[in-house]
């Protein structure tokens, strides 16, 4: 990696109504000299097997972030490391297309970001994400997009064309009901209002949307799962997910800090809550295990959003097939890149 002086401000750029709130921190930008941009996912407990990551460390600093130990093979910090000391992938896009070019691909769905949040305010500038979704729209690659930032809207040109093209689902993650309590653990994402406004856009296109409850922390945000389903169901969404907070490695120890400075009142109860969801721990690697709880109190959590779903006309998510529409460009096509 290579440190890159005085990165632009995207709060400056054409994009920054999109932006919200203005910077809380400085940062350092590094370049990866990435030899591949496809990560490939054998967990078996969840639906998708590949991912694009652009970016590493997520401006948004939220406290449970379980990417945050990641960052730590770089030899940088879990905690503020994370939030600030931020890398991207110039050649991400150039990657992709190398990729989808190789025979072994199949077309599978790729999902952006498994990491970190793909629309961080470093996208306004650098427009990775942009570049790589205009890869998957050129070769109609399926694509799933998971993001906190209204900067996705951005891209609504190239959303539509894999939509009519492709397969394309774009889920927005609101975990909190409340500005307060979301700007105390997300400090450096959008509120969740502005993701609920972005939601209804994406859904207005006529784009398939779904809101991301994750992660559901006892204690703190089990109480909100019905009114955002509701929200979530008048915002355009089809379909939902939760699930329990995971807190693996230093992400334990970062999260535990900012609760307390947070909501020095409210700590203990939620440190509780976790331990009896978790039978003990704050955290389990367990595959099938580290997503949901084990106690009644998150049996009453997820009944609750289950019920909450029904009745408003939200389909839980689920592993339903992805249609195959991966096409190669010509030879003569691909020659001009």
């Amino acid at each position: 990696m290579r440190p890159i002086t005085n990165p632009p401000n995207p709060f400056e750029s054409q994009y920054r109504e999109f932006l919200e709130p203005a910077p809380w921190a400085s940062v350092e930008i590094y370049e990866d000299a990435a030899r591949q941009i496809l990560s490939r996912n054998d967990s078996p407990d969840l639906s998708f097997r590949w991912s694009v990551n652009p970016y590493r460390g997520c401006f948004h600093a939220c406290a449970y972030c379980y990417a945050r130990p990641t960052h730590e093979y770089w030899g940088f910090g879990a905690g503020t490391d994370f939030d600030t000391k931020l890398i991207m992938k110039p050649n991400a896009a150039a990657l992709l297309r190398q990729a989808f070019v190789e025979r072994s691909w199949r077309g599978e769905v790729v999902v952006f970001s498994g990491n970190t949040d793909c629309y961080q305010p470093l996208e306004a500038t650098y427009r990775l994400t942009r570049a790589c979704l205009e890869v998957c729209a050129e070769f109609r690659n399926p694509v799933a997009i998971i993001t906190k930032s209204a900067l996705v809207l951005r891209d609504l040109d190239i959303l539509r064309e894999l939509h009519r093209h492709a397969w394309l689902r774009v889920y927005v993650s609101i975990p909190f009901l409340d500005t307060v309590t979301a700007r105390r653990i997300e400090p450096g994402a959008p509120s969740p209002d502005k993701r609920f406004r972005t939601l209804r856009a994406l859904s207005g296109e006529g784009l398939r949307t779904g809101v991301s409850l994750a992660p559901i922390i006892p204690g703190l945000n089990e109480h909100d799962i019905p009114r955002l389903v509701r929200r979530a169901k008048a915002s355009g969404a089809t379909d939902a997910f939760m699930s329990l907070i995971r807190l693996p490695g230093n992400t334990e120890a970062t999260f535990a800090e900012r609760l307390q400075e947070a909501f020095p009142d409210r700590a203990d109860k939620v440190f509780r809550g976790i331990r009896r969801a978790r039978e003990g721990p704050l955290s389990t690697s367990r595959f099938f295990e580290r997503h949901k709880g084990r106690d009644a109190a998150w049996d009453t959590s997820r009944r609750l959003f289950e019920i909450a779903c029904r009745i408003a006309g939200l389909a839980p998510s689920e592993s339903a097939p992805i249609p195959s529409t991966f096409q190669r460009p010509t030879p003569d096509q691909l020659a001009l890149f």
